[in-house]
């Protein structure tokens, strides 16, 4: 017998997996049928799922963590039980800032942030305003990471805006700049109506961009589908790390029930082969969005207590509380109980030292070893406390 799973998404990129896992027949072979509703905001699929209207919905990380410290409306538990995406995102900046840039010989070279955040500062001197898809989120943590300490954090402002009406937004003067996951940063070279300045892996090797969220009461109350759910998501997320795949991925999300974009500009993410100006400027961001290899779906517990301390900071909660709730809501207890029979590598640890990877490292597993992906940050940054440690 088949199940029936209603599923919420937001028509980017890294909606991937539930698309491809439902077209390509992953869910399929777990005797589900999804039936995937898109909304158009990050407020609008949150609340899908805390209605019940959906059971489970591609969300951004940070969204659950912010929840559950009080940071949103009063909905049931949301938890975080695996990553879709690492990555993916990019900043663009109007065409007018682009054009100052390029006259101060600023070279969109889209690997060195420290520079570009200076050429940034010194070509628009005044207010900076960025939009980001939604104030709980990866981009909005990257955009604050980025230019934290500076000047330019003095005169930042940030407005969200649903990704698909960033290109808008920019073209319309109502943000200076934006941060947000593709095709919709390419949206906006595509336009002509900007250029992209810096890819988010830039700033942090691996930022968790999307990831499953479901209620706690359905995840904990009913595991089959759950757990079938979890694997056929973890197949189509192997599916498209693996080589030549992505093209297809490309076709398949550009249709009209889906991203509704042409291939081609589906594609330009997928591949990391970006233009960054409309003068077709091309840069190749090797990595630029992860789905599965390197331990990239592990919803590791001192990400999520990062992000929690980071929220506290800003809304005057107390830290040591928030890390420990936002830990809860980062699930290594199902993501261990459902994808181990899956054949995942599964860490031995549930937390690590955020940033201090620097390229590829090795690491126990409960089987022998696997190589995690680099997770550092521009500036050197890490996530270092007794909680991060156990």
């Amino acid at each position: 017998m088949t199940d029936r799973l209603r599923l919420g998404y937001v028509p980017l990129t890294d909606a991937a997996p539930l698309i491809i896992a439902r077209e390509l027949g992953f869910a399929a072979e777990e005797a589900l049928d999804l039936d995937l509703v898109r909304a158009g905001s990050w407020a609008q699929c949150r609340d899908m799922l805390g209605t019940g209207a959906v059971v489970a919905a591609h969300m951004l990380v940070p969204l659950p963590i912010a929840q559950g410290l009080g940071l949103g409306p009063a909905f049931p538990d949301l938890d975080l039980l695996m990553v879709l995406s690492q990555g993916g995102q990019a900043i663009a900046v109007s065409r007018a800032i682009a054009a100052r840039l390029k006259g101060q010989g600023h070279g969109f070279d889209f690997r060195d942030p420290r520079a570009a955040r200076d050429a940034l500062a010194r070509a628009h001197p005044g207010p900076l305003r960025v939009g980001v898809p939604f104030p709980f989120s990866t981009q909005a943590e990257l955009v604050r990471h980025w230019l934290d300490g500076t000047g330019l954090a003095a005169r930042l402002s940030i407005h969200t805006v649903p990704p698909p009406l960033m290109a808008d937004a920019l073209a319309a003067e109502e943000v200076d700049a934006y941060c947000v996951g593709e095709p919709w940063a390419s949206r906006a070279v595509e336009r002509g109506v900007g250029a992209l300045l810096l890819p988010g892996s830039a700033i942090w090797a691996a930022p968790p961009e999307k990831g499953l969220v479901m209620t706690r009461a359905f995840a904990e109350g009913h595991p089959d589908p759950t757990g079938r759910l979890m694997r056929a998501l973890w197949r189509a997320g192997r599916w498209l790390d693996q080589p030549g795949n992505r093209g297809t991925a490309a076709e398949i999300l550009s249709r009209p029930d889906w991203l509704n974009l042409p291939p081609e500009l589906c594609e330009r993410g997928l591949l990391g082969r970006l233009h960054v100006t409309p003068e077709g400027d091309l840069r190749d961001c090797p990595g630029f969005i992860r789905f599965h290899a390197q331990g990239a779906t592990f919803p590791w517990r001192s990400i999520a207590a990062m992000l929690g301390a980071r929220l506290a900071a800003r809304h005057g909660l107390d830290p040591e509380w928030a890390m420990a709730r936002a830990a809860a809501y980062f699930r290594t207890d199902l993501y261990r109980r459902h994808l181990r029979e899956a054949g995942a590598d599964l860490p031995a640890a549930s937390a690590k030292v955020e940033g201090a990877m620097v390229a590829p490292t090795p690491v126990a597993t409960e089987q022998g070893r696997m190589i995690l992906g680099a997770d550092a940050f521009f500036d050197g940054h890490r996530f270092d406390t007794a909680f991060a440690r156990r």
